[in-house]
């Protein structure tokens, strides 16, 4: 590699290098703006974006303004009005403070700011296009700040490249805005994408209110309140039941004196709060706000200001430990002392839970019908002993196939012993009725798969992300056996499921699926299907723990050997575990040492 001589970049080349610390995509310039918002004292923000603000991002407030003579220094980098000295980086109270927010965003759009304050009777606009100014000049406008970006990127096409989809976008900024709203209830917040209006907020200091908008009325119903004061600490917000929980973090959120940052100590203490009363790989809905001296916490960490560092982390780990497990305790009731034994409660879809199927189920799933299959199960179980006295290494099928194996029975209810010609079988009953419920619902989509209609469609409401995502993927839905219609704003009429999850809660499994669009990025639709039939089988395989009869035992083992990929199931984990006759022979001294 060639090296040159040392030179300091061209000044628009820095720019946009320290534009990358700050401005990833354009969730980051609505952060930026709604911060500056904020900061002027702001109480009412308008958010407009087009094509998921590749094209335009506005943001308007009623705050201070900025005047004539000071707008070019707005978009200077280093400029600010938040900082007078060093000294002052150590009692932030605002949520700019850098000086380079505007300076970026400029450097890689068309910028336009335009600001009147309160007290000059003219106001002024200034414009700025990849880093370079364009316009300056007195203009009439409304008291406070509107900043539009045009065109983000347009001269860093491979950070352009970089970006998601734009629903993915889309979510990023409705949730960014979302969260904001909730952090500062006494401020107005309407957000516009493409025209629709997504968010419109009263500005009357309900949060609940809010929460309703960002998960929706029912979950938000659910949500439990924590309130913690402390001489060093204050926590208040919002956190789940143990019964509502997501397979991601995605839905926790962390603000502190008002700023919101992604921070594992303060995610660690919500999930220890939890901890023995949630099942492994299940999370947690929160939102905290997290309030301290100025002085107790560093926000110069990064130069987005997502990261903190606290001066005594113990104290606000604790303080979070503390809040959200006195919460959860105060919500609970205390367990009753029985006599006698009852068995486990599974909590209802209706309660919570995100199981697709009721807390009271069958000894079998009904979507499982195996009587058809137990006469030529018997066949193959014979079939399968007399195979196993015959046949040679050298016959067994083909890397990937299973040969046939006899039943020996079920252990712990949850696991199937089975014997081959090449030695023991343990399989996961729930991971392999996964498998051959999968392989039969992709080997039905080359027509859309058969529906159950519900003799009472359910209503369900969403978050009006969440129902921006559903609204796109109807057509989708309905391959699979849904039929779901628009019922009214990010409200949905679900009419049938499909049949293999009959007697599952509507409502509760569109949502499941919907929290599988939010994860999906892949952009092929045959990825997507395999996706959602992958996680409707999920729910509707047997369980762990459910005893089965052994014809059901038998029919799932039969069912197993004629999938194509028996071996895993649709998620890649093992379905089974084997044993070879040579490894038994060994770990009981028959054979060589162990």
């Amino acid at each position: 590699m060639m090296m040159h001589a040392i030179q300091i970049l061209p000044e628009a080349v820095a720019s946009q290098i320290a534009a990358g610390e700050v401005i990833e995509r354009p969730a980051s310039v609505v952060k930026e703006l709604l911060e500056n918002a904020l900061d002027a004292g702001a109480r009412q923000v308008t958010v407009r974006v087009e094509d998921a603000g590749r094209r335009l991002m506005e943001i308007a407030d009623d705050g201070a303004g900025i005047t004539a003579a000071e707008l070019p220094l707005a978009v200077t980098r280093h400029a600010t009005s938040k900082l007078q000295s060093a000294e002052d980086l150590f009692h932030i109270q605002t949520l700019g403070f850098r000086g380079e927010a505007l300076a970026s965003i400029g450097s890689v759009s068309r910028l336009t700011l335009t600001s009147r304050p309160g007290l000059h009777p003219v106001g002024a606009r200034l414009v700025v296009e990849g880093g370079t100014l364009r316009a300056n000049e007195p203009m009439g406008a409304p008291e406070g700040t509107v900043v539009r970006v045009e065109n983000l990127f347009f001269n860093v096409p491979a950070r352009l490249k970089f970006l998601k989809r734009d629903i993915t976008e889309r979510q990023q900024i409705d949730a960014l805005v979302t969260r904001y709203a909730l952090a500062y209830p006494q401020v107005r917040f309407s957000l516009f994408q493409d025209g629709r209006a997504v968010l419109q907020t009263s500005g009357n200091g309900d949060r609940r209110e809010i929460l309703a908008s960002l998960l929706g009325v029912d979950t938000a119903r659910q949500m439990i309140e924590v309130a913690l004061e402390d001489p060093d600490i204050r926590v208040q917000g919002y956190i789940s039941p143990v019964a509502l929980t997501r397979s991601n973090r995605r839905e926790i959120t962390f603000f502190v004196n008002g700023r919101w940052v992604q921070d594992t100590a303060l995610s660690t203490a919500l999930l220890q709060a939890y901890r023995t009363l949630l099942m492994v790989g299940r999370f947690p809905l929160a939102v905290l706000f997290v309030e301290l001296d100025a002085e107790a916490v560093d926000v110069n960490v990064h130069p987005a200001k997502a990261e903190v560092r606290f001066r005594s982390p113990d104290t606000v780990f604790s303080g979070v430990q503390r809040a959200v497990r006195r919460a959860l305790l105060t919500s609970s009731p205390v367990p009753q002392v029985s006599t006698g034994w009852q068995p486990p409660q599974t909590p209802a879809l209706g309660q919570g839970a995100l199981d697709l199927h009721s807390a009271i189920r069958p000894a079998i799933d009904p979507a499982w019908d195996m009587a058809a299959d137990l006469a030529a199960a018997e066949k193959s179980e014979q079939a399968a002993a007399h195979t196993a006295n015959t046949q040679t290494p050298s016959a067994l099928p083909p890397s990937g196939m299973l040969p046939l194996l006899r039943l020996v029975g079920q252990v712990g209810g949850t696991y199937l012993v089975a014997e081959g010609p090449d030695g023991l079988y343990l399989i996961d009953q729930h991971a392999a009725h996964e498998r051959v419920l999968f392989e039969r619902m992709m080997g039905g989509l080359t027509a859309p798969l058969a529906g159950q209609a519900l003799l009472e469609p359910a209503v369900m409401q969403l978050p009006a992300a969440q129902a921006a995502l559903l609204s796109e993927q109807i057509p989708l839905l309905s391959r699979l056996g849904f039929e779901i219609e628009p019922f009214g704003p990010n409200t949905f009429r679900v009419r049938a499921i499909p049949a293999l999850i009959t007697g599952s809660d509507p409502a509760a499994a569109v949502r499941v699926l919907v929290e599988d669009f939010e994860e999906d990025e892949t952009p092929l639709q045959a990825e997507r299907e395999a996706r959602l039939v992958a996680r409707i089988c999920k729910r509707a395989a047997v369980k762990g723990g459910q005893s089965l009869s052994p014809e059901e035992q038998r029919a799932l083992l039969r069912d197993l050997e004629a999938c194509f990929s028996p071996r895993t199931c649709p998620h890649g984990r093992p379905t089974m575990i084997h044993l070879t006759v040579d490894v038994l022979e060994r770990q009981f001294g028959r054979r060589g040492s162990r």
